[in-house]
C-alpha cells in the first residue's frame, strides 16, 4: 500500500511524520498554537525542530495523516517530489549584532517564489546575513552569503554523505541581482541536470567552466575573472 500523501514513513515502518512550513525558520504564536492543538488532538508523541528549521510532527498513525494535513492547511509542507525542501536563514541584521543584510527577508522571498516548483532533484537553500555563514550557505544547493559589499552567491553545495562546498558564482551583488542569479542558476540546472542528480553531483560532472560558458558569460553583472573555485 502506498504511503499517505505528504507524509514520511518512520523507522518503525508503521507511523509517519508530517512537516510544517516555516520559511527562514520564523514562526508565529498562532502557528505554534496550531501545532500544539494538532499534536494533542491526534496524540502525536514527538515534535521535532528539523535541521532545515521546520517543525516535524512525528509518530502519526496512518489513518490520521490526512486529518493532520487538513488541520495544518497551508502550513503543511510538501515532502514528496524533487522540490525546494527548505530555505533556511540566520537571524541576519534584524537581531544579530553581526548581521550585515536581511537574510530572513530574502529567505522568505525565495521560499515563496519557489513554492510548488519542481527540479531534477531536491533543492536546499541557505541564506546567511554575514560571512560567518550560520545559514549553512556553503553546503547548500544554493547559498547566499552577505558581506559589506553585497551578496556572494554559491551553487552546488551539499552536506550529505558526500559533502561539498558550493562553487563561487558571483560576489558583491545587490539583492535584486542576487535573486536574478539564483533564478538563472536554478533554470540552468533544471534544463541540464539528469533526473535525481543533485546540484553537487551536477557540478562535479559538468564543472564550473561549463557553467561559465553556458550561463555566466551571458549575465551582464558577472565578472568572470572573480569566479574561481574556492
Amino acid at each position: 500500500m502506498a504511503d499517505p500523501e505528504g507524509a514520511i514513513i518512520q523507522r518503525d515502518g508503521k507511523t509517519y511524520a508530517v512537516v510544517t512550513r516555516s520559511p527562514a525558520g520564523v514562526v508565529t504564536p498562532e502557528h505554534l498554537e496550531k501545532v500544539a492543538r494538532i499534536a494533542r488532538k491526534y496524540r502525536i508523541p514527538t515534535i521535532k525542530i528539523t535541521a532545515g528549521q521546520r517543525i516535524a510532527l512525528i509518530g502519526i498513525a496512518p489513518g490520521d495523516v490526512a486529518g493532520v494535513r487538513a488541520d495544518l492547511g497551508t502550513d503543511a509542507e510538501q515532502t514528496g517530489g524533487p522540490c525546494v525542501k527548505y530555505v533556511q536563514a540566520c537571524p541576519g541584521n534584524d537581531t544579530c549584532r553581526h548581521g550585515i543584510a536581511d537574510s530572513i527577508g530574502i529567505a522568505k522571498t525565495l521560499a515563496e517564489k519557489y513554492a510548488g516548483s519542481t527540479f531534477p532533484a531536491k533543492i536546499k537553500i541557505g541564506v546567511s546575513g554575514c560571512p560567518r555563514s550560520c545559514g549553512e550557505s556553503r553546503i547548500r544547493d544554493i547559498g547566499l552569503l552577505a558581506t559589506a559589499k553585497g551578496w556572494t552567491v554559491l551553487f552546488g553545495g551539499n552536506g550529505g554523505t558526500k559533502p561539498r562546498f558550493g562553487d563561487l558564482v558571483a560576489k558583491n551583488l545587490p539583492t535584486g541581482e542576487a535573486l536574478d542569479l539564483v533564478d538563472r542558476l536554478l533554470t540552468h540546472y533544471k534544463i541540464n541536470a539528469k533526473p535525481h542528480e543533485r546540484t553537487a553531483r551536477y557540478m562535479e560532472r559538468a564543472g564550473l567552466d561549463t557553467l561559465k560558458s553556458e550561463l555566466l558569460r551571458f549575465i551582464p553583472y558577472i565578472i568572470l575573472d572573480d569566479v574561481k573555485p574556492h
